[in-house]
């Protein structure tokens, strides 16, 4: 990135504030963003209690409107202390900050659209910015692998329940008929998979011997079905921190990755010693 192309100091130390959490100013600002956060969720949940909303109505809203300007605040600063916003607007978290923090305007024009509100929930997940759970990206990573390296075995094993799903479903649908509840094939099919996932809702049973003897096996069946998917992803699991740990002798060194954001890109993971960003090249914080 050329000289001039750097953004200015006052809108890199917002970036430093907002963005990263290895600074002392940066974990406060998280930690008050997480209670706000918190405090937002709860005044939703009280809201959605008629009795509560009906005696502290206005209350209520004069907090709601205090959170978003704040909420407002924060997402125009974090647009102005990027180099690229539309990195930071088009992604997950801006996408969610955005959705989160205009309901409150829009509703003035479109009713109901305050449902949206709920959608600040979803912001919980920066609990990991503020717990500082950048020691434990290389775990995150190794599960990714993990789950990406095992996807293929689970949906063949998916497929071929949904297949034994279907058959014992018309099997029952013509062993147990309308009076026992399974009134069609799709009907029989969902209480297969309910039965065949230990869920057992209750609302539709088998009545005849030989229903009652095929649900039995479809229970015992579904105890191991559960197990399958989590043994996969746990041998890949497993793999990946050999293959880790492998390197990791090879290499001789471990290297500390932190949380600090590209001002350009917003990249995190960046590791202790690194100068510039490994996806766009831009100069980092100091």
């Amino acid at each position: 990135m050329k000289e001039d192309e750097k953004l200015s100091p006052w809108k890199r130390k917002i970036h430093e504030i907002i963005y990263e959490a290895d600074t002392p100013m940066g974990k406060l600002f998280d930690i008050i963003l997480f209670v706000i956060i918190i405090f937002s969720v709860i005044l939703i949940m009280l809201e959605s209690v008629k009795a509560i909303d009906a005696e502290y109505h206005e209350i209520l809203f004069v907090l709601e409107w205090i959170v978003t300007i704040f909420f407002t605040i924060e997402y125009i600063a974090r647009i102005i202390s990027i180099k690229k916003p539309s990195h930071y607007i088009f992604s997950f978290y801006g996408i969610i900050d955005f959705l989160s923090t205009i309901p409150l305007y829009i509703s003035y024009i479109f009713a109901g659209s305050q449902v949206l509100l709920a959608v600040r929930a979803f912001r919980l997940l920066r609990v990991f910015r503020i717990l500082k759970l950048a020691r434990f990206l290389g775990e995150a990573s190794q599960l990714k692998r993990a789950l990406k390296a095992s996807r293929a075995k689970i949906t063949v094993f998916l497929f071929a329940v949904l297949i034994a799903s279907v058959m014992m479903g018309t099997l029952m649908y013509l062993i147990e008929g309308d009076e026992a509840g399974f009134t069609s094939i799709p009907t029989s099919i969902y209480w297969t998979i309910v039965t065949l996932t230990t869920v057992g809702y209750g609302d539709i049973a088998p009545i005849t011997p030989q229903g009652q003897a095929i649900a039995t096996i479809i229970m015992l069946l579904g105890y191991g079905i559960i197990a399958v998917p989590t043994g996969m992803v746990t041998a890949e699991f497993s793999k990946q921190s050999r293959e880790d740990t492998s390197n990791l002798k090879d290499s001789g060194s471990y290297v500390h990755i932190n949380t600090q954001s590209c001002p350009t890109c917003s990249k995190e993971g960046h590791r202790d010693d690194a100068t510039h960003c490994y996806n766009c090249g831009s100069i980092l914080n100091e």
